[in-house]
């Protein structure tokens, strides 16, 4: 039985642990907040609390349920102690060097990461590739929302002056898209500042932003969201072939979810990092080769 701790206990580690607890072959070990306490926080009763993860004995996997911003310095500490991790880590454009950054020091520790294991980054790469790999010349189109994004949310409530925030995405068509975000103020707050301080954020700068100021996040908050990938390419010599893969989803379950998978594969892969695309999809289901594959070949 796979021991897993979830470090930090948001969203995204709320669903993560309902995932742990549904999966036959996993037990969780505990989890570790900052504060060290589940106190007055639901969903923890009979989970062991912490914030030190070597307080709960053997840990096999620490499922990252932190900020994208903070993973690689979790990632560093613990892969550094002998333990796998794996994130969901978002920031596109900075999981090559991420990755490149855990690789020598998960092999030097004789354990793994996967990094960027959500949905987007993470299972939508792997049908990205497929898609490319049924028509290598072409174009794909990834289209989010309408939905929240839990890692843009998360950002923008991160800003001085603000409660709490909702980002949603909006789809504009051809992979194009604006952020509608809505922040709660605390008193006295200046919305000016708060404003520039999200539109000009990486996170929300090379996308159209609008910022609106609400009495209360919370009645209006969703955690729904969806994609669209769309290809068109070409097989072979073959021009015309249309293909496309759409869902939507509850966002944190999700992603909860895809973090237990990815625990799970951690176990099987020799020491190191990888991204999603370099795991074997069987990698990530319960059970053994011989017993899935005439399931699903």
């Amino acid at each position: 039985m796979t021991r897993v701790a979830i470090v930090g206990y948001g969203n995204i580690g709320r669903y993560a642990l309902d995932a742990l607890k549904a999966a036959p072959d996993m037990e969780c070990a505990g989890v570790v907040r900052r504060c060290g306490s589940a106190e007055g926080i639901p969903g923890l009763s009979g989970i062991k609390v912490t914030s030190d993860i070597s307080e709960l004995g053997r840990v096999d996997v620490a499922i990252l349920a932190t900020p994208s911003r903070s993973v690689r310095e979790n990632a560093l500490k613990y892969l550094g102690m002998g333990i796998s991790t794996v994130d969901s880590f978002d920031i596109h454009t900075g999981i090559a060097a991420l990755r490149s950054e855990l690789s020598p020091v998960a092999r030097a520790n004789g354990c793994v990461s996967i990094v960027s294991a959500g949905w987007d980054p993470g299972t939508d790469s792997i049908v990205r590739a497929l898609l490319l790999a049924m028509a290598p010349e072409g174009t794909t189109y990834t289209n989010f929302g309408p939905g929240r994004s839990m890692g843009h949310s998360v950002v923008a409530a991160s800003k001085d002056g603000v409660v709490k925030a909702l980002s949603m995405t909006i789809p504009q068509g051809h992979g194009v898209h604006s952020r509608e975000v809505y922040v709660e103020l605390e008193p006295g707050a200046d919305f000016a500042a708060v404003e520039e301080a999200v539109r000009t954020d990486p996170y929300f700068a090379s996308d159209r932003t609008t910022v609106t100021a609400v009495p209360s996040v919370d009645t209006i908050d969703s955690h729904m969201h969806g994609v669209k990938l769309e290809r068109s390419g070409i097989s072979g010599c073959t021009g015309g072939q249309q293909m496309d893969f759409n869902m939507r989803i509850n966002n944190p379950a999700l992603t909860g979810q895809i973090l237990v998978c990815a625990a799970r594969a951690a176990t099987r892969q020799q020491p190191g990092c990888y991204t999603t695309i370099e795991v074997p999809v069987i990698d990530f289901l319960p059970g053994d080769r011989d017993s899935i594959i005439p399931e699903l070949v």
